[in-house]
């Protein structure tokens, strides 16, 4: 399937985004491992690599034919590749996203955003963290619910994903001051502050990455 006009995303599309996520986290990795090492087990740019490049080779070796399969696969890969809490926890986003879309081959906007919303939804309940514990889940809330909102108003749904990949980027910033209190990072106390988390600043580049995909797909 061609990528698709703007209002749409199609199987396409969302393999561009994985792919693109691919790219991005492996140009990132090393980074993501330094921030990792402050307040982590400073493994998280080498988990994730090693987990979206999975994803790459499931999806060019075996094409789904519709978006569900296209977010399970993902789902799996990572779940089956990536160690620690991060693999579960971003595995439980895409399975969650793929159990919402279903069999679609066409998400358009508000089927996306109520996904995507699911998908953060599994996440937060898998792994009991919420907006302020310096998590992945500082990235991912923002992002959904400023998806949801931005679809609801009618924005286009190019538009909508780059305010989505804006504020997950306010939320991985915001995570500098906080005290963790989920995690590895949770065990140093008042020391995790100051620092960026490393998951927080994965999950912004996967919101990213689906915007610079979809505004690359559209045509």
């Amino acid at each position: 399937m061609t990528a698709s006009q703007d209002g749409r995303l199609t199987v396409d599309d969302l393999v561009a985004w994985m792919l693109r996520f691919d790219e991005r986290i492996s140009a990132e990795a090393e980074h993501l491992t330094e921030l990792d090492s402050a307040i982590g087990d400073a493994d998280h740019g080498t988990n994730i690599a090693r987990g979206t490049g999975a994803v790459r080779r499931r999806l060019e070796e075996a094409p789904p034919g519709d978006a569900g399969a296209v977010l399970k696969s993902s789902g799996m890969a990572l779940v089956s590749t990536v160690g620690g809490a991060s693999g579960s926890l971003y595995g439980t986003l895409f399975l969650e996203m793929a159990k919402s879309v279903g069999p679609a081959t066409e998400l358009d906007a508000a089927v996306l955003a109520e996904a995507f919303r699911a998908g953060v939804a599994g996440v937060v309940a898998r792994g009991r963290a919420e907006p302020g514990d310096k998590t992945m889940v500082d990235a991912l809330q923002p992002a959904a619910d400023t998806l949801s909102a931005a679809t609801a108003e009618g924005h286009p749904l190019a538009e909508s994903l780059r305010a989505a990949a804006d504020a997950a980027a306010l939320g991985r910033d915001a995570t500098i001051p906080l005290v963790a209190r989920k995690g590895r990072a949770s065990y140093l106390g008042d020391r995790s502050a100051e620092h960026l988390d490393p998951g927080a600043t994965s999950a912004a580049i996967l919101v990213q990455s689906l915007a610079d995909a979809r505004s690359e797909g559209v045509g």
